[in-house]
């Protein structure tokens, strides 16, 4: 072998033992900050309900609202504390010119803080994937995006945008957890008709509000807002939102929607840009009377 084939070789060899050497020490930064994002999120959600849930307290609510709680909860049941779900489907970033990319991941939940952790994998081709991290957690809302889950591109945390779009995802996406929107966990129902009522949820100072639709049958069917804070062509604005749910099942004892999509208002009509379906949840749950602890 010429000389310059063994150097080329030794070199290509010392660059592949560095590369895989940045790539292990970005694994390792990310899964230390996972933890402590999770950690923290926990750690937000320690507060004590005495429960059990009695349906009698529902009298108070407007028609839909009682309706969608004894259709989705159970009498006399304790409130949710954790839950984790894994989810599948396609998203993209854009309108009706986008690509639809595929992801799945692991979305976390504390509904007493409130606060959340959505971690995706997103394919953007063979071998190459973006891991997306969003979060809500002591009032601040977060976002994290990296390439092959170690090489980050993008970080943002804080301000009213963040903060407020956060929430309304997280109060939108409680019909995956619904003791969250129950009034002992601060939500304020307003009814609008015999189909539609509004939730209002403020945390850290920061006030959402979504309206609720729901059918005969008890269901959540879709939520919507006039104004939800998000980053369109690189700055934030504020645009009409909406999201649907269907295919509700019961998951232990509670009745949840397992497919749903989501999408924004542009130029009067509505573009999905979220498409997915739950494949696993667990839930955890507050036992009455007793101290949180872990």
């Amino acid at each position: 072998m010429a000389w310059w084939l063994k150097w080329m070789a030794g070199g290509l060899a010392f660059a592949g033992v560095g590369a895989a050497l940045v790539l292990w020490a970005g694994w390792t930064r990310r899964s230390r900050d996972d933890a402590a994002f999770l950690e923290g999120l926990i750690e937000a959600g320690r507060r004590h309900h005495t429960g059990p849930i009695r349906f009698e307290d529902f009298e108070a609510l407007p028609a839909p609202v009682a309706r969608y709680f004894r259709f989705a909860l159970h009498d006399g049941q304790p409130f949710i504390r954790q839950v984790r779900y894994h989810q599948t489907g396609q998203l993209r970033t854009g309108g009706e010119a986008s690509r639809w990319l595929r992801f799945e991941a692991a979305h976390d939940v504390a509904p007493l803080s409130p606060g959340f952790m959505w971690d995706a994998k997103v394919d953007i081709m063979p071998l190459l994937h973006l891991r997306v991290r969003d979060g809500y957690v002591s009032g601040q809302g977060s976002g994290q995006m990296s390439v092959l889950s170690v090489l980050t591109i993008a970080r943002e945390a804080g301000g009213i945008e963040m903060n407020s779009g956060a929430l309304h995802r997280y109060l939108a996406e409680a019909v995956w957890y619904p003791t969250a929107l129950l009034p002992a966990s601060g939500v304020n129902w307003t009814a609008i008709d015999d189909g539609r009522a509004l939730a209002t949820l403020t945390d850290s100072g920061v006030t959402v509000s979504l309206e609720f639709r729901f059918n005969d049958r008890g269901e959540a069917t879709g939520i919507y807002t006039p104004a939800r804070w998000g980053r369109f062509d690189g700055r934030f604005e504020q645009a009409p939102w909406e999201g649907h749910f269907r295919d509700y099942q019961e998951r232990d004892g509670i009745v949840i929607p397992m497919e749903g999509d989501v999408g924004w208002y542009t130029r009067d009509r509505w573009e999905p840009v979220w498409k997915g379906r739950i494949r696993e949840v667990s839930f955890e749950f507050i036992v009455p009377d007793t101290p949180i602890e872990r």
